[in-house]
Protein backbone atom coordinates (compact mmCIF):
# COMPACT_ATOMS: atom_id res chain seq x y z
CA UNK A 1 0.00 0.00 0.00
CA UNK A 2 1.46 3.50 -1.34
CA UNK A 3 1.69 6.30 1.80
CA UNK A 4 1.16 9.40 0.90
CA UNK A 5 2.82 12.14 3.27
CA UNK A 6 0.06 15.15 4.56
CA UNK A 7 2.34 17.57 2.36
CA UNK A 8 1.76 15.78 -0.64
CA UNK A 9 -1.81 15.56 -0.93
CA UNK A 10 -3.48 17.62 -3.57
CA UNK A 11 -5.74 20.38 -3.78
CA UNK A 12 -8.94 19.10 -2.96
CA UNK A 13 -10.89 22.00 -5.10
CA UNK A 14 -8.92 21.09 -8.06
CA UNK A 15 -9.28 17.00 -7.67
CA UNK A 16 -12.52 17.61 -7.81
CA UNK A 17 -12.58 19.63 -10.81
CA UNK A 18 -10.82 16.68 -12.12
CA UNK A 19 -13.43 14.07 -11.10
CA UNK A 20 -16.39 16.84 -12.48
CA UNK A 21 -14.07 16.53 -16.03
CA UNK A 22 -13.65 13.17 -16.31
CA UNK A 23 -17.15 11.82 -15.09
CA UNK A 24 -19.88 14.43 -15.01
CA UNK A 25 -19.91 14.99 -18.97
CA UNK A 26 -20.10 11.50 -19.68
CA UNK A 27 -22.44 10.35 -17.34
CA UNK A 28 -24.91 13.42 -18.11
CA UNK A 29 -24.74 12.21 -22.29
CA UNK A 30 -25.95 8.72 -21.20
CA UNK A 31 -29.06 9.94 -19.05
CA UNK A 32 -29.53 12.17 -21.97
CA UNK A 33 -30.18 9.14 -24.06
CA UNK A 34 -31.75 7.45 -21.10
CA UNK A 35 -34.60 10.05 -20.38
CA UNK A 36 -35.25 10.29 -24.02
CA UNK A 37 -35.71 6.71 -25.14
CA UNK A 38 -37.85 6.70 -21.82
CA UNK A 39 -40.20 9.64 -22.90
CA UNK A 40 -40.44 10.14 -26.49
CA UNK A 41 -43.32 7.98 -26.62
CA UNK A 42 -45.10 11.28 -25.64
CA UNK A 43 -44.01 12.93 -28.72
CA UNK A 44 -45.12 9.62 -30.63
CA UNK A 45 -48.58 10.15 -29.11
CA UNK A 46 -50.74 11.27 -32.36
CA UNK A 47 -49.38 9.15 -35.19
CA UNK A 48 -49.70 5.68 -32.21
CA UNK A 49 -53.67 6.85 -32.15
CA UNK A 50 -53.52 7.50 -35.83
CA UNK A 51 -52.20 4.40 -37.14
CA UNK A 52 -53.09 1.88 -34.73
CA UNK A 53 -56.32 3.36 -33.26
CA UNK A 54 -54.72 3.77 -29.82
CA UNK A 55 -57.33 5.98 -27.74
CA UNK A 56 -56.10 7.79 -24.20
CA UNK A 57 -56.46 5.32 -22.25
CA UNK A 58 -54.37 2.78 -24.07
CA UNK A 59 -51.34 5.37 -24.86
CA UNK A 60 -52.06 6.36 -20.94
CA UNK A 61 -51.56 2.02 -19.87
CA UNK A 62 -48.65 2.02 -22.22
CA UNK A 63 -46.49 5.00 -21.22
CA UNK A 64 -47.22 3.83 -17.91
CA UNK A 65 -45.93 0.18 -18.10
CA UNK A 66 -42.90 1.31 -18.68
CA UNK A 67 -42.38 1.67 -15.11
CA UNK A 68 -44.42 -1.68 -14.40
CA UNK A 69 -41.25 -2.80 -15.35
CA UNK A 70 -38.78 -0.83 -13.75
CA UNK A 71 -40.28 -1.06 -10.48
CA UNK A 72 -40.19 -4.72 -10.36
CA UNK A 73 -36.28 -5.22 -11.08
CA UNK A 74 -35.07 -1.84 -10.40
CA UNK A 75 -33.59 -3.11 -6.13
CA UNK A 76 -32.46 -6.77 -7.66
CA UNK A 77 -30.65 -4.55 -10.57
CA UNK A 78 -28.78 -1.97 -7.97
CA UNK A 79 -27.98 -4.67 -5.77
CA UNK A 80 -26.41 -6.43 -9.09
CA UNK A 81 -24.21 -3.51 -10.02
CA UNK A 82 -22.80 -3.47 -6.38
CA UNK A 83 -21.67 -7.06 -6.75
CA UNK A 84 -20.83 -7.20 -10.44
CA UNK A 85 -19.47 -3.10 -10.63
CA UNK A 86 -20.57 -0.84 -12.43
CA UNK A 87 -18.78 -0.58 -15.64
CA UNK A 88 -20.43 -4.19 -16.44
CA UNK A 89 -23.86 -3.68 -15.54
CA UNK A 90 -24.23 -0.23 -16.91
CA UNK A 91 -23.02 -1.17 -19.96
CA UNK A 92 -25.54 -4.39 -19.92
CA UNK A 93 -28.12 -1.91 -19.08
CA UNK A 94 -27.26 0.61 -21.77
CA UNK A 95 -27.28 -1.95 -24.57
CA UNK A 96 -30.36 -4.09 -23.75
CA UNK A 97 -32.44 -1.05 -23.01
CA UNK A 98 -31.49 0.50 -27.08
CA UNK A 99 -32.39 -2.54 -28.24
CA UNK A 100 -35.80 -2.24 -26.48
CA UNK A 101 -36.11 1.21 -27.93
CA UNK A 102 -35.68 0.59 -31.19
CA UNK A 103 -38.05 -2.26 -30.64
CA UNK A 104 -40.89 0.29 -30.50
CA UNK A 105 -40.66 0.72 -34.23
CA UNK A 106 -42.51 -2.39 -34.16
CA UNK A 107 -45.51 -2.32 -32.23
CA UNK A 108 -48.26 -2.93 -34.10
CA UNK A 109 -51.23 -3.48 -31.69
CA UNK A 110 -52.26 -2.61 -27.89
CA UNK A 111 -50.44 -6.49 -26.38
CA UNK A 112 -47.18 -5.50 -28.12
CA UNK A 113 -46.94 -2.07 -27.17
CA UNK A 114 -47.72 -2.35 -23.66
CA UNK A 115 -45.04 -5.45 -23.87
CA UNK A 116 -42.35 -3.46 -25.59
CA UNK A 117 -42.93 -0.77 -23.10
CA UNK A 118 -42.81 -3.28 -19.84
CA UNK A 119 -39.68 -5.04 -21.51
CA UNK A 120 -38.10 -1.49 -21.66
CA UNK A 121 -38.88 -0.62 -18.27
CA UNK A 122 -36.98 -3.95 -17.63
CA UNK A 123 -33.86 -2.92 -19.63
CA UNK A 124 -33.36 0.42 -17.99
CA UNK A 125 -34.25 -0.79 -14.00
CA UNK A 126 -31.21 0.33 -12.37
CA UNK A 127 -29.56 2.86 -14.35
CA UNK A 128 -30.89 5.95 -12.17
CA UNK A 129 -29.82 4.77 -8.75
CA UNK A 130 -26.99 2.67 -9.67
CA UNK A 131 -25.43 6.08 -10.80
CA UNK A 132 -26.31 7.35 -7.34
CA UNK A 133 -25.20 5.02 -5.91
CA UNK A 134 -22.01 5.09 -8.14
CA UNK A 135 -21.76 9.34 -7.64
CA UNK A 136 -21.33 8.03 -3.83
CA UNK A 137 -18.08 6.51 -4.32
CA UNK A 138 -16.26 9.83 -6.19
CA UNK A 139 -18.47 12.45 -3.75
CA UNK A 140 -18.45 13.81 -0.36
CA UNK A 141 -22.19 14.57 1.27
CA UNK A 142 -21.21 18.52 1.01
CA UNK A 143 -20.20 17.97 -2.35
CA UNK A 144 -23.01 15.45 -3.15
CA UNK A 145 -26.02 17.54 -4.43
CA UNK A 146 -24.15 19.80 -7.14
CA UNK A 147 -22.86 16.66 -8.87
CA UNK A 148 -26.23 14.61 -8.32
CA UNK A 149 -28.04 18.02 -9.81
CA UNK A 150 -25.90 18.40 -12.98
CA UNK A 151 -25.67 14.67 -13.81
CA UNK A 152 -29.64 15.07 -13.18
CA UNK A 153 -29.89 18.27 -15.25
CA UNK A 154 -29.60 15.65 -18.44
CA UNK A 155 -33.49 15.30 -18.00
CA UNK A 156 -34.41 18.38 -19.19
CA UNK A 157 -31.90 18.58 -21.46
CA UNK A 158 -33.13 15.63 -22.96
CA UNK A 159 -36.48 17.36 -23.61
CA UNK A 160 -34.70 20.27 -24.56
CA UNK A 161 -33.49 18.60 -27.46
CA UNK A 162 -35.34 15.63 -27.62
CA UNK A 163 -38.29 17.90 -28.38
CA UNK A 164 -37.50 19.78 -31.71
CA UNK A 165 -35.43 16.58 -32.39
CA UNK A 166 -38.58 14.08 -32.39
CA UNK A 167 -40.71 16.39 -33.83
CA UNK A 168 -37.94 16.22 -37.23
CA UNK A 169 -37.91 12.42 -37.10
CA UNK A 170 -41.72 12.26 -36.84
CA UNK A 171 -41.41 14.71 -39.91
CA UNK A 172 -39.69 11.73 -42.23
CA UNK A 173 -43.49 10.43 -42.01
CA UNK A 174 -43.76 8.76 -45.20
CA UNK A 175 -40.59 8.04 -46.68
CA UNK A 176 -40.30 4.38 -47.93
CA UNK A 177 -44.17 3.92 -46.63
CA UNK A 178 -42.70 3.73 -43.01
CA UNK A 179 -44.46 6.23 -40.25
CA UNK A 180 -42.26 8.93 -38.74
CA UNK A 181 -42.85 7.37 -35.18
CA UNK A 182 -41.22 4.38 -36.46
CA UNK A 183 -38.33 6.18 -37.61
CA UNK A 184 -38.13 8.05 -34.22
CA UNK A 185 -37.56 5.03 -32.21
CA UNK A 186 -34.66 3.25 -34.21
CA UNK A 187 -32.83 6.55 -34.78
CA UNK A 188 -33.27 7.79 -30.93
CA UNK A 189 -33.02 3.94 -29.42
CA UNK A 190 -29.48 2.90 -31.65
CA UNK A 191 -26.93 5.50 -29.45
CA UNK A 192 -27.39 3.88 -26.57
CA UNK A 193 -26.50 0.69 -27.57
CA UNK A 194 -23.67 2.01 -29.16
CA UNK A 195 -22.67 4.18 -25.59
CA UNK A 196 -23.28 0.79 -24.04
CA UNK A 197 -20.26 -0.37 -25.29
CA UNK A 198 -18.32 2.88 -24.88
CA UNK A 199 -18.91 2.50 -21.08
CA UNK A 200 -16.75 -0.40 -20.97
CA UNK A 201 -13.81 1.50 -21.62
CA UNK A 202 -14.64 5.07 -20.65
CA UNK A 203 -16.25 3.92 -16.78
CA UNK A 204 -13.76 3.15 -14.12
CA UNK A 205 -15.69 1.03 -11.32
CA UNK A 206 -14.41 3.22 -8.34
CA UNK A 207 -11.82 5.35 -7.63
CA UNK A 208 -9.28 2.77 -6.96
CA UNK A 209 -9.55 1.32 -10.32
CA UNK A 210 -9.45 5.18 -12.33
CA UNK A 211 -5.65 5.20 -14.20
CA UNK A 212 -6.63 9.12 -14.02
CA UNK A 213 -5.93 9.17 -10.52
CA UNK A 214 -2.96 9.26 -8.87
CA UNK A 215 -1.98 7.90 -5.50
CA UNK A 216 -1.97 11.24 -4.21
CA UNK A 217 -5.42 12.03 -5.28
CA UNK A 218 -6.89 8.71 -4.13
CA UNK A 219 -5.71 9.04 -0.64
CA UNK A 220 -6.96 12.50 -0.55
CA UNK A 221 -10.29 11.37 -2.05
CA UNK A 222 -10.63 8.31 0.20
CA UNK A 223 -10.09 11.06 3.55
CA UNK A 224 -13.05 13.01 2.07
CA UNK A 225 -15.25 9.88 1.59
CA UNK A 226 -14.69 7.81 5.10
CA UNK A 227 -17.55 8.12 6.67
CA UNK A 228 -19.02 9.37 10.01
CA UNK A 229 -20.59 8.05 12.90
CA UNK A 230 -24.33 7.09 11.37
CA UNK A 231 -27.85 7.63 12.13
CA UNK A 232 -29.03 5.19 9.70
CA UNK A 233 -28.26 1.52 8.16
CA UNK A 234 -24.88 0.66 7.12
CA UNK A 235 -22.94 -1.56 5.41
CA UNK A 236 -20.90 -4.54 7.04
CA UNK A 237 -16.88 -3.86 6.67
CA UNK A 238 -14.90 -4.66 4.29
CA UNK A 239 -13.89 -7.86 3.52
CA UNK A 240 -17.39 -9.07 5.16
CA UNK A 241 -20.37 -10.60 3.33
CA UNK A 242 -23.40 -8.65 3.33
CA UNK A 243 -26.59 -10.06 4.06
CA UNK A 244 -29.06 -8.02 1.60
CA UNK A 245 -31.94 -9.66 3.06
CA UNK A 246 -30.50 -8.23 6.75
CA UNK A 247 -30.08 -4.70 4.81
CA UNK A 248 -33.13 -4.56 2.98
CA UNK A 249 -34.82 -5.62 6.46
CA UNK A 250 -33.14 -2.54 8.65
CA UNK A 251 -34.51 -0.44 5.51
CA UNK A 252 -37.73 -1.45 5.68
CA UNK A 253 -38.31 -0.36 9.61
CA UNK A 254 -36.81 2.54 8.98
CA UNK A 255 -39.98 5.32 8.32
CA UNK A 256 -37.70 7.98 6.25
CA UNK A 257 -37.09 5.38 3.72
CA UNK A 258 -41.37 5.21 3.01
CA UNK A 259 -41.29 8.72 3.91
CA UNK A 260 -38.89 9.45 0.78
CA UNK A 261 -40.86 6.78 -1.00
CA UNK A 262 -43.97 8.48 -0.96
CA UNK A 263 -42.48 11.74 -1.68
CA UNK A 264 -40.47 10.32 -4.30
CA UNK A 265 -43.93 8.77 -5.73
CA UNK A 266 -45.34 11.89 -5.87
CA UNK A 267 -42.40 13.39 -7.90
CA UNK A 268 -42.82 10.98 -10.68
CA UNK A 269 -46.68 11.22 -10.96
CA UNK A 270 -46.34 14.45 -11.48
CA UNK A 271 -43.06 14.29 -13.56
CA UNK A 272 -44.51 11.26 -16.03
CA UNK A 273 -48.30 12.68 -15.57
CA UNK A 274 -47.16 16.43 -17.30
CA UNK A 275 -44.42 15.11 -19.82
CA UNK A 276 -46.33 12.08 -21.18
CA UNK A 277 -49.33 14.46 -22.31
CA UNK A 278 -47.73 17.82 -22.51
CA UNK A 279 -47.08 17.61 -26.49
CA UNK A 280 -50.42 16.51 -26.53
CA UNK A 281 -51.78 19.13 -24.83
CA UNK A 282 -50.04 21.41 -26.30
CA UNK A 283 -51.03 20.37 -29.84
CA UNK A 284 -54.72 20.41 -28.48
CA UNK A 285 -53.97 23.91 -27.71
CA UNK A 286 -52.55 25.09 -30.64
CA UNK A 287 -55.31 23.14 -33.08
CA UNK A 288 -54.54 21.10 -36.31
CA UNK A 289 -52.23 23.26 -38.01
CA UNK A 290 -49.75 22.89 -35.67
CA UNK A 291 -47.29 20.40 -37.07
CA UNK A 292 -44.98 18.34 -35.16
CA UNK A 293 -41.93 20.11 -35.12
CA UNK A 294 -44.05 23.24 -33.83
CA UNK A 295 -45.02 21.25 -30.99
CA UNK A 296 -41.92 19.85 -30.31
CA UNK A 297 -40.12 23.41 -30.39
CA UNK A 298 -43.01 24.68 -27.81
CA UNK A 299 -43.05 21.33 -25.75
CA UNK A 300 -38.88 21.98 -24.95
CA UNK A 301 -39.68 25.59 -23.17
CA UNK A 302 -40.66 23.99 -19.67
CA UNK A 303 -37.51 21.98 -19.71
CA UNK A 304 -36.06 25.50 -19.68
CA UNK A 305 -37.29 25.96 -16.43
CA UNK A 306 -36.47 22.36 -15.60
CA UNK A 307 -32.80 23.06 -15.84
CA UNK A 308 -32.42 26.26 -14.17
CA UNK A 309 -34.25 25.01 -11.15
CA UNK A 310 -32.07 21.81 -11.25
CA UNK A 311 -29.24 24.03 -10.90
CA UNK A 312 -29.97 26.68 -9.30
CA UNK A 313 -31.86 24.70 -6.37
CA UNK A 314 -29.06 22.47 -6.32
CA UNK A 315 -26.37 25.12 -6.14
CA UNK A 316 -28.23 27.01 -3.06
CA UNK A 317 -28.60 23.59 -1.31
CA UNK A 318 -24.88 22.93 -1.51
CA UNK A 319 -23.57 26.40 -0.72
CA UNK A 320 -26.03 26.65 2.16
CA UNK A 321 -25.97 23.22 3.46
CA UNK A 322 -29.84 22.72 3.85
CA UNK A 323 -31.91 20.25 2.23
CA UNK A 324 -35.12 19.80 4.19
CA UNK A 325 -36.83 22.89 2.15
CA UNK A 326 -34.87 23.00 -0.96
CA UNK A 327 -36.59 19.77 -1.56
CA UNK A 328 -39.92 20.11 -0.09
CA UNK A 329 -40.63 23.55 -1.57
CA UNK A 330 -40.03 22.81 -5.11
CA UNK A 331 -42.84 20.12 -4.49
CA UNK A 332 -45.13 23.20 -3.35
CA UNK A 333 -43.86 25.40 -6.30
CA UNK A 334 -44.58 22.62 -8.57
CA UNK A 335 -47.57 21.61 -7.33
CA UNK A 336 -49.28 25.19 -7.66
CA UNK A 337 -48.24 25.45 -11.21
CA UNK A 338 -50.17 22.23 -11.70
CA UNK A 339 -53.80 23.87 -10.30
CA UNK A 340 -52.98 27.61 -12.50
CA UNK A 341 -52.78 25.44 -15.46
CA UNK A 342 -56.22 23.97 -15.16
CA UNK A 343 -57.83 27.31 -13.92
CA UNK A 344 -59.86 29.82 -16.04
CA UNK A 345 -57.29 32.24 -16.44
CA UNK A 346 -55.88 30.95 -19.59
CA UNK A 347 -59.07 31.63 -21.27
CA UNK A 348 -59.60 34.59 -20.22
CA UNK A 349 -56.34 35.59 -22.07
CA UNK A 350 -58.15 34.42 -25.54
CA UNK A 351 -56.54 32.71 -28.13
CA UNK A 352 -53.55 34.52 -28.61
CA UNK A 353 -52.01 34.29 -25.01
CA UNK A 354 -53.73 31.34 -24.00
CA UNK A 355 -51.05 28.94 -25.13
CA UNK A 356 -48.20 31.08 -23.37
CA UNK A 357 -50.44 30.83 -20.04
CA UNK A 358 -50.39 26.97 -20.37
CA UNK A 359 -46.82 26.94 -21.11
CA UNK A 360 -45.71 29.32 -18.43
CA UNK A 361 -47.53 27.32 -15.76
CA UNK A 362 -45.93 23.57 -17.23
CA UNK A 363 -42.81 25.67 -16.83
CA UNK A 364 -43.28 26.51 -13.42
CA UNK A 365 -44.20 22.71 -12.80
CA UNK A 366 -41.04 21.49 -14.06
CA UNK A 367 -39.20 24.21 -12.01
CA UNK A 368 -40.13 22.57 -9.36
CA UNK A 369 -39.94 19.01 -10.47
CA UNK A 370 -36.51 18.89 -11.54
CA UNK A 371 -35.01 21.63 -8.94
CA UNK A 372 -36.11 19.23 -5.96
CA UNK A 373 -33.99 16.10 -7.40
CA UNK A 374 -29.96 17.37 -6.48
CA UNK A 375 -31.02 17.91 -3.01
CA UNK A 376 -33.31 15.05 -2.14
CA UNK A 377 -31.18 12.34 -3.11
CA UNK A 378 -28.68 14.03 -0.25
CA UNK A 379 -30.88 13.07 1.84
CA UNK A 380 -31.45 8.90 1.87
CA UNK A 381 -27.76 9.18 1.18
CA UNK A 382 -26.71 11.13 4.10
CA UNK A 383 -28.07 8.26 7.08
CA UNK A 384 -26.75 5.28 4.38
CA UNK A 385 -23.81 4.36 2.63
CA UNK A 386 -22.30 0.94 0.89
CA UNK A 387 -24.80 -2.02 1.24
CA UNK A 388 -27.36 0.13 2.63
CA UNK A 389 -26.83 3.02 0.40
CA UNK A 390 -27.38 0.44 -2.84
CA UNK A 391 -30.39 -1.01 -1.47
CA UNK A 392 -31.80 2.37 -0.14
CA UNK A 393 -31.78 4.37 -3.19
CA UNK A 394 -32.87 1.49 -5.37
CA UNK A 395 -35.83 1.04 -2.64
CA UNK A 396 -36.78 4.74 -2.62
CA UNK A 397 -36.33 5.04 -6.41
CA UNK A 398 -38.51 2.22 -7.24
CA UNK A 399 -41.34 2.40 -4.99
CA UNK A 400 -40.98 5.92 -6.29
CA UNK A 401 -41.27 5.20 -10.00
CA UNK A 402 -44.49 3.43 -9.28
CA UNK A 403 -45.67 7.08 -9.78
CA UNK A 404 -44.62 7.35 -13.18
CA UNK A 405 -47.11 4.25 -13.59
CA UNK A 406 -50.01 6.14 -12.45
CA UNK A 407 -49.76 9.18 -13.66
CA UNK A 408 -49.80 9.15 -17.20
CA UNK A 409 -52.39 6.30 -16.89
CA UNK A 410 -54.77 8.66 -14.72
CA UNK A 411 -54.35 11.92 -17.48
CA UNK A 412 -55.39 9.28 -19.67
CA UNK A 413 -58.28 7.41 -17.93
CA UNK A 414 -59.73 11.31 -16.97
CA UNK A 415 -59.26 12.36 -20.31
CA UNK A 416 -61.37 9.99 -21.78
CA UNK A 417 -64.10 9.93 -19.46
CA UNK A 418 -64.25 13.83 -19.41
CA UNK A 419 -62.88 15.30 -22.48
CA UNK A 420 -60.08 16.71 -20.45
CA UNK A 421 -57.11 16.40 -18.21
CA UNK A 422 -58.60 19.01 -15.92
CA UNK A 423 -58.86 16.70 -13.16
CA UNK A 424 -56.30 14.50 -13.54
CA UNK A 425 -53.68 17.43 -12.90
CA UNK A 426 -55.74 18.39 -10.24
CA UNK A 427 -55.24 15.36 -8.45
CA UNK A 428 -51.60 15.31 -9.47
CA UNK A 429 -51.55 18.63 -7.46
CA UNK A 430 -53.04 17.36 -4.61
CA UNK A 431 -50.40 14.54 -4.61
CA UNK A 432 -47.67 16.65 -4.87
CA UNK A 433 -48.44 18.64 -1.73
CA UNK A 434 -48.75 15.43 -0.16
CA UNK A 435 -44.99 14.58 -1.25
CA UNK A 436 -44.08 17.81 0.32
CA UNK A 437 -45.72 16.57 3.65
CA UNK A 438 -43.44 13.49 3.54
CA UNK A 439 -40.51 15.25 2.72
CA UNK A 440 -41.08 17.79 5.77
CA UNK A 441 -41.81 14.43 7.74
CA UNK A 442 -38.82 12.06 6.87
CA UNK A 443 -36.19 15.53 7.69
CA UNK A 444 -37.45 16.25 10.95
CA UNK A 445 -34.78 16.94 13.49
CA UNK A 446 -32.00 15.82 11.13
CA UNK A 447 -28.90 16.38 9.55
CA UNK A 448 -30.91 17.48 6.54
CA UNK A 449 -32.56 20.33 8.61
Amino acid sequence: MNVVAADELPDVAALHRKIDLRLLPYLFVLYVVAYLDRVNVSFAAQGLSQSLGFSSSVFGLGAGMFFAGYVLCEVPSNLILRRVGARVWIARIMVTWGLMACAMAFVHAEWSFYAVRFLLGVAEAGFLPGIIYYLTLWYPPARRARAVALFMAATPVAGIVGAPLSGLLLGMHGLWDVEGWRFMFVLEGAPAVLLGFSVLRLLPDSPATARWLTAAERTALAGELAPGLPDGPTEAPEGQHVRWRTVLLALARDARVWELSAAYFSLCVGMYGLVMWMPTIIGEILGPQAGPMHVGLLSAIPYLGGVAGMVLVGRHSDRTGERRWHTAGPLFVSAAGFLLSVAPVGGWLGEDLGPWWSLGCFTVSTVGLWGMLGPFWTIPTGFMWGAAAAGGVALINSIGNAGGFVGPALVGLVRDATGSHRYGFMFIAATMAVGGWCILRATRGTRAT
